[in-house]
């Protein structure tokens, strides 16, 4: 019997040692297998994304900018995250206080990051559909540069301002030795909620109901004088659909990322109190994560240059010269 709770403890040699959460083995087996390939995927593609648009030169637009940026975070989420979640999910945290308390900033960071993107790309469609003249001039790239500057910053600041205390002594919250856990005060947690989901998702829903309201009256007038300018209605219609299409894109990543972060947040509100650990919203956490895998696949399917990019890469042509100069659009 004795061997069975040592076998059972994160650290058998320690008195406070934390306990392995128990699982049978095909249980384990499929969690770990599940888990290892999502993180895998969310790795390769948000990589492929990274690579195609830091590599091709017709590639390098504000607006592709802004989704590299968002690759970057989610890159990190597959890179950082995840793994660190899949190790921990026994219930057991080895990688000692440090590591715990890098762990919980990167989340915090790169979640903010995700976010801030998508309200940058959310402005970024409304003014390319809403005042399409004078997009070449408010949206430059030196502007967008700056922004997502600021947006890391600001995600960074926010971060440290949450976990301020805990990044101070890392096992403030641990009951046993082998746990990684993260408590949130009320007042933290609040801020949090509405600068990283609350607040985006006002902006977003109110920048997209004038971004479909403007692209639906500018079809019915070009439908409406189409009969008496055919030529120069045509190409009209050619770029507004185009702009059509990127802004219903970006509105998938939106509703993918709400979807998958309204059980995570749900779950925060209604906990007594914001418990971040191993046993705490797993599920939750983890589909809060997926999104990130999600982002990449809707580029997939959604932006033709993103699978001629995928195909140039796999088959290494980025390799041989100037193929930076290869046409993708």
């Amino acid at each position: 019997m004795e061997t069975l709770e040592e076998v059972e403890l994160c650290f058998p040699s320690s008195n406070t040692s934390c306990r392995k959460t128990s699982r049978s083995h095909l249980e384990a087996t499929i969690i770990y297998t599940l888990l290892s390939s999502i993180t895998l995927v969310t790795v390769v593609l948000n990589l492929l994304v990274i690579i195609a648009i830091s590599h091709f030169r017709q590639l390098h637009t504000t607006t592709n900018l802004l989704l590299l940026s968002m690759a970057v975070a989610d890159f990190l989420v597959g890179f950082l995250q995840m793994p660190f979640h899949i190790f921990q999910y026994q219930g057991c945290w080895y990688l000692g206080d440090f590591i715990c308390a890098v762990n919980n900033f990167s989340s915090f960071l790169v979640v903010s990051v995700s976010v801030g993107c998508m309200v940058l790309i959310s402005i970024d469609r409304y003014v390319a559909i809403c005042d399409p003249l004078l997009y070449p001039t408010k949206v430059t790239m030196k502007r967008v540069q700056l922004s997502i500057y600021l947006c890391w910053i600001f995600s960074t600041v926010h971060a440290v301002w949450i976990l301020r205390d805990f990044l101070q002594q890392p096992d403030r919250y641990n009951s046993c030795h082998g746990e990684c856990v993260l408590v949130v005060n009320y007042a933290e947690g609040v801020v949090d909620l509405v600068a990283t989901f609350l607040g985006p998702i006002v902006v977003i829903t109110f920048l997209y109901m004038r971004v479909f309201v403007v692209a639906v009256s500018h079809a019915r007038a070009m439908r409406s004088h189409i009969a008496s300018v055919t030529q120069q209605i045509s190409v009209a219609v050619t770029a507004l659909k185009s702009e059509i299409k990127a802004a219903r894109t970006v509105g998938v990543l939106i509703i993918a990322f709400l979807l998958c972060s309204c059980p995570y947040y749900c779950f925060t509100v209604a906990a007594e109190s914001n418990l971040f650990g191993p046993s705490s919203a797993d599920a939750e956490l983890w589909l809060l994560y997926f999104n990130s895998c999600l982002n990449p696949v809707v580029y997939a399917f959604c932006y033709p240059w993103f699978r001629r990019s995928v195909k140039l890469i796999v088959n290494l042509q980025i390799l041989q010269p100037d193929s930076c100069e290869i046409s993708i659009l």
